[in-house]
């Protein structure tokens, strides 16, 4: 079966860093895309960021600024994304998302709907 299983959420004050670890398993990592995701009850569901099979292509939501990084080590069999300089608006429950097959990050990679398998999440809150 395919599991995701996200850590490394918190409460943290604004500035600070947090790395989140999303552990994958019962599928060939090289073959799939991934991404990120939040929740939150303001702004609903939103697409964060993602990867490609391999790790060399990313992309990011546009609040993003620079801060955030994601990336993948398929041998370990982790995704992370790390978020430096965290402000409130960064707050919100991260879910990783294993890609379709068909999923390379050419287009429409940002809706919920090019992805087959979701973890629990892992919550993020940012004191103000």
């Amino acid at each position: 079966q395919v599991q995701l299983v996200e850590s490394g959420g918190g409460l943290v004050e604004p500035g600070a860093s947090l790395k989140l670890t999303c552990s994958m398993t019962g599928f060939t990592l090289s073959k799939f895309a991934m991404g990120w995701f939040r929740a939150t009850y303001d702004k609903g569901f939103e697409w964060v960021s993602s990867i490609s099979n391999g790790g060399l292509t990313t992309k990011y939501i546009d609040s993003a600024e620079g801060r955030f990084t994601i990336s993948r080590d398929n041998v370990a069999k982790e995704l992370y994304l790390e978020i430096s300089d965290l402000k409130p608006e960064d707050a919100g429950m991260y879910i990783c998302a294993k890609g379709r097959a068909d999923l390379y990050l050419t287009t429409n990679y940002r809706t919920p709907d090019r992805y087959d398998t979701w973890g629990q999440g892992t919550q993020v809150s940012v004191s103000s």
